[in-house]
């Protein structure tokens, strides 16, 4: 498929755009998507910036206090401080993930109900990838049983996860 905009590069962006219950999709090269990105932005800096926005959902943490006459502490590659990172909404540099790992924990926890990312399921191969994600939690939840001595609950799951196992068995 080629770009909507240019038509002369392949289009590998491909987003949604919903404007007062209007829907446009859009299919773009990396350059045409990445003016166009700058374009939506300038117009919607007057609105409202998406780094206030991103900086109010992080200001929640305040689990870590500070130090009275203390420095915060910073990234060691690019001295960002985390403090600088709520009022910008992005880090300097891939170790700043690192570097504050502990405080973006609770952060991803509130923001997606879960600090691991699952991603969709695509509707074709749907069948076994679910299975083998619930086959994963019901050999989690069985561990938890046998270490809390609920040995029939325990039971039961293994006899699920024997069923789930003859289905994916028997699909592939």
């Amino acid at each position: 498929m080629l770009c909507e905009r240019c038509g002369k590069n392949d289009a590998t962006v491909h987003y949604t755009e919903i404007v007062q219950g209007q829907k446009t999709v859009y299919h773009l090269c990396e350059s045409c998507a990445r003016e166009k990105g700058e374009e939506t932005y300038k117009a919607m800096a007057g609105a409202f910036a998406f780094n206030q926005l991103w900086s109010g959902l992080l200001n929640f943490d305040n689990s870590l206090p500070q130090v009275a006459n203390s420095p915060e502490p910073a990234c060691e590659t690019c001295g960002m401080t985390f403090s600088q990172f709520t009022k910008i909404g992005r880090f300097g540099c891939p170790d700043c993930y690192e570097t504050f790992a502990a405080r973006l924990e609770p952060l991803l926890k509130r923001i997606q109900s879960s600090d691991h990312h699952t991603g969709k399921v695509p509707k074709r191969q749907g069948g076994s990838i679910s299975v083998k994600r619930e086959l994963g939690k019901l050999k989690q939840e069985m561990q938890l049983s046998i270490m809390e001595e609920r040995f029939e609950e325990a039971a039961r799951l293994r006899d699920r996860i024997r069923y789930l196992e003859q289905q994916l068995g028997s699909q592939e």
